[in-house]
């Protein structure tokens, strides 16, 4: 084999060998480019923030009979985007009514009044919870402000994960970025079982400390927001609503009717009761929701 060949070989093996060699040693991720969207999907694995094209959500103003609640989380959320102190909150309470749309509405109306866009919302999935740290990394030193969303959170039993959440909301030696506010929606106030806790406290040599360590994961959130199943009046306002806002040519009297029926077919009444009868009713008459 010639000199010039066997220098060949050598560059080509050498150049297999740094290949090997790049894809063996971890890659710091690329920073995420926050202009292409107002809304993201964190993932944990691989690590990285989607962006998301179209937000699924509802206008805030159809989300009728939780205007105290709503006005709370505006406001809050307004001081966030503003620059000024604002608390982590935790919408908990009855399902169906309208707690992650909330959440939704308000970070798209506040971003409304906004002429940057600055204000980014980022849903982390229940299960990449762990992940939160490798998410505040990316985040931390950007110049927007993000509203880190986790839906329908709660921890079972031999769950530790809360305790990673814990030391993001408050805890930890950095404490929670600055340009960082974390809402989560929950069926339960403490986030936790309550049979979990009352096992604690039976078990545990100091069952009052045993409940109060997992009670605190509440405690870090400042804004807790309570939403309770709706009246009738309610929930026939909420009907009364979407109906006018998609314009659906409907009888009062019958919408009323078939209002009513349709919720008690399915056994209860909320927001979400409504919207599923506003779907309905929309096929029925060959419109669209648009």
């Amino acid at each position: 084999m010639s000199e010039r060949s066997e220098l060949t070989s050598l560059n080509e093996k050498l150049d297999s060998l740094i290949a090997l060699i790049s894809r063996a040693v971890p890659q710091e991720p690329s920073a995420p480019d926050f202009t292409a969207s107002d809304a993201f999907v964190w993932t944990a694995n691989p690590e990285e923030l989607v962006p998301v094209e179209k937000v699924n959500r509802v206008d805030i103003a159809l989300l009728c009979s939780v205007s105290r609640v709503r006005d709370l989380l505006l406001d809050n959320t307004r001081r966030f985007a503003s620059g000024l102190p604002a608390n982590n909150a935790l919408l908990w309470g009855a399902r169906g009514m309208g707690k992650s749309s909330l959440v939704k509405a308000a970070h798209a109306a506040i971003n409304a009044e906004l002429t940057d866009n600055a204000l980014k919302l980022v849903e982390i999935h229940r299960e990449d919870i762990e992940s939160l740290p490798a998410l505040m990394k990316q985040i931390r030193d950007a110049s927007q402000r993000f509203i880190i969303f986790c839906d329908d959170l709660s921890f079972d039993h031999d769950d530790t994960s809360y305790k990673s959440l814990k030391a993001v909301l408050e805890g930890g030696i950095e404490g929670r970025p600055e340009n960082v506010l974390f809402y989560a929606t929950s069926n339960r106030r403490h986030l936790l079982p309550r049979d979990m806790m009352e096992n604690e406290r039976s078990t545990a040599i100091n069952p009052s400390e045993a409940v109060e360590e997992k009670v605190s994961l509440s405690d870090r959130f400042g804004l807790w927001l309570g939403f309770h199943k709706c009246s009738q009046d309610d929930y026939l306002e909420m009907v009364n609503g979407y109906a006018d806002h998609y314009g659906l040519n409907l009888d009062a009297a019958d919408l009323r009717a078939q209002g009513l029926e349709w919720a008690t077919t399915r056994g209860s009444r909320s927001g979400r009761v409504a919207y599923q009868f506003i779907q309905d009713l929309a096929g029925r008459l060959g419109q669209k929701l648009d």
